[in-house]
């Protein structure tokens, strides 16, 4: 069977190349719908013999569905530009392409990569996402952040990596952040969530505590320490967001 990969992108020069070079030995065709680049993304797809189009933002949900629509393949390998393919689960995927007739949905471990590390704890280690699926078998649902592949088949699981190079370093994680929390509390307003008192000032303390102390995030050493801390800080930021929308509907028309 015929496998697409289907990837949005939005200026990712620094990253897509070494997706694009994890995928091109299993791939039979990339497809690829970008959201306004204005660097170098479509020139390095077009290098891959990438299919390439261009859309405004409808929300990740509504984006994948799009380029899924525009894949040939039976099969769907939907990833990231900040993702990488290991030659493990390269050779697993070849496997399924040619093999594989009953199952039809896997969801795949990630593994991140931040500051140049693979962190194995604080909660970011066997993380499983839907990724690899037969075409016809769902449909990402219409969320804003944090989608999910909605689907009747059975999920069955890979537990080779993925590997998600989160940030690379502290500039691209505070580029994304002010992003990812106006994303997120918008998709808290649109649930009818509210900001109090309890959010702003506890849960971020909570977060550190899971994430350093319980979930072991202090061996990952200073790492670790750094990705507590800025997590804690995104949990006040997204709810003090969320408090600004609800009370002068900030950010909506930005």
């Amino acid at each position: 069977m015929r496998l697409s990969v289907a990837m949005i992108t939005k200026n990712e020069e620094n990253n897509l190349r070494r997706t694009l070079e994890s995928v091109k030995s299993f791939a039979d065709e990339i497809v690829i719908v970008d959201s306004g680049s204005t660097d170098r993304t479509e020139e390095i797809a077009k290098e891959f013999g990438a299919k390439f189009y261009s859309e405004p933002w409808k929300g990740y949900g509504e984006q994948r569905n799009s380029v899924i629509d525009k894949a040939q393949g039976e099969w769907i390998l939907n990833i990231d530009a900040d993702e990488e393919i290991s030659p493990q689960l390269q050779k697993k995927i070849v496997e399924i392409k040619e093999k594989e007739r009953e199952k039809s949905v896997f969801k795949i471990n990630f593994t991140s990569v931040c500051f140049g590390k693979k962190i194995k704890h604080g909660g970011w280690s066997n993380s499983y996402h839907i990724r690899l699926f037969k075409k016809e078998v769902g449909r990402f649902n219409s969320n804003t952040v944090h989608e999910e592949f909605c689907t009747q088949e059975r999920i069955y699981t890979l537990k080779e990596d993925i590997y998600h190079h989160s940030y690379s370093n502290l500039r691209d994680y505070f580029t994304k952040f002010n992003r990812y929390t106006t994303e997120g509390a918008l998709e808290y307003y649109k649930r009818g969530k509210k900001s109090n008192i309890f959010q702003l000032a506890i849960n971020p303390i909570f977060k550190f505590l899971r994430m350093y102390i319980f979930r072991f995030g202090f061996l990952d050493g200073k790492e670790g320490f750094l990705l507590a801390c800025t997590s804690s800080l995104y949990t006040m930021v997204k709810y003090y967001k969320l408090y600004e929308i609800d009370k002068n509907r900030s950010y909506i028309e930005e």
